[in-house]
């Protein structure tokens, strides 16, 4: 029953991983299909918010609760700390990073749809 719990708890993990790719990048996506970005925006308010509010992601909660029950010990920390923290973010994070990495999100995410917003333009002349 463990491993059960276990492979569940890899598969939200994955998950949690895939949102925030697609939070950063999903406006490449909505590029080529722009009916896409009814999915695409609301990820990017959320990741922006989560970001800059510093809240706590449930998908973090639902990682931790299938390791737990799966006898493993989780971690405290949420998703981006207990694996990206050492790679992407400086030691010493402050919230005005914080805002930075949110702003910087924003703005790419902007920057797309700019772009997307120019390319229907054009199509319809």
């Amino acid at each position: 029953m463990s491993t059960i719990y276990l492979v569940t708890a890899n598969a939200i993990l994955i998950l949690h991983l895939l949102f925030i790719f697609g939070v950063v990048l999903g406006g490449l996506a909505v590029l080529h299909k722009p009916k896409l970005a009814i999915i695409h925006i609301p990820m990017v308010i959320w990741g922006f918010l989560v970001e800059v509010m510093g809240w706590y992601c449930p998908l973090t909660d639902l990682e931790n609760m299938f390791l737990h029950r799966a006898g493993a010990l989780g971690y405290a920390s949420g998703f981006l700390e207990k694996y990206f923290l050492a790679l992407i973010y400086p030691e010493g994070l402050t919230r005005e990073i914080q805002y930075i990495l949110g702003a910087f999100v924003l703005i790419i995410n902007v920057l797309i749809y700019v772009q997307v917003w120019r390319k229907r333009r054009m199509q319809s002349f």
